[in-house]
């Protein structure tokens, strides 16, 4: 008998999605003020938020890739009424990734002469980017979020977190813990890091947390 649907079955927590989608929405944000802001001729400014913008894209895709291929089709499965909610998400996903496409392509002509036309057309496109992006994350908290809370099993959700660590560089993994703790309060980054095993919280005390600290510093211009 099939028990995923029954009020009596444990609900996964899908608040680290709610975290996750803090962090896309502030990066965003970010690399269209910083890249706005970077002086034209600047190469080495242009290199250091090239690298922010291409792990941004790494963590979104592999993010929206977990979602694609383990979460839409199982919800697919289990609802009736609610599945315009799911093609929606679906299509908002290709709307993303095609906007975040033309940033991508727009990101080497910057890069490599900090020209100001250049620079002009990458923020354009990350704008049109963060706008669609954003519409996604809202929608997805209000309208998703519950419908996974009630039909996906607590293995299920948690397979889209196993999904992104094998799938994400390990050099990088440290990077992006760094991204979802960084505006968690207090409660929310004892959950997460409780959540690691005992050598992953100390490699991020003792290793990841100055290292994201340091780079934070750097791209942000953060002066003490």
């Amino acid at each position: 008998m099939d028990t995923t649907n029954t009020s009596t079955k444990a609900r996964p927590d899908t608040h680290e999605m709610v975290l996750i989608h803090r962090g896309h929405r502030r990066e965003s944000r970010l690399l269209v003020e910083l890249i706005a802001a970077a002086g034209p001729g600047d190469t080495a400014r242009a290199r250091d938020l090239a690298e922010q913008f291409r792990d941004y894209r790494l963590g979104l895709h592999n993010h929206h890739v977990g979602e694609d291929e383990l979460l839409w089709p199982l919800l697919l499965s289990r609802v009736d009424l609610e599945a315009d909610v799911v093609l929606r998400m679906e299509a908002q996903h290709e709307e993303i990734a095609s906007a975040l496409a033309r940033a991508e392509a727009a990101l080497p002509g910057w890069e490599s002469t900090a020209g100001e036309e250049e620079r002009d057309a990458l923020v354009a496109a990350l704008v049109e980017h963060r706008a669609v992006l954003v519409e996604h994350l809202d929608d997805e908290e209000r309208s998703l979020l519950p419908l996974a809370e009630q039909h996906l099993s607590v293995r299920e959700w948690d397979a889209l977190g196993d999904h992104f660590r094998a799938n994400t560089p390990k050099p990088k993994l440290l990077f992006f813990l760094g991204v979802l703790l960084e505006d968690a309060d207090d409660s929310e980054r004892s959950t997460i890091l409780s959540a690691l095993p005992l050598p992953a919280r100390l490699l991020w005390y003792a290793v990841g947390r100055p290292q994201y600290a340091r780079r934070i510093r750097r791209v942000r211009r953060i002066r003490h």
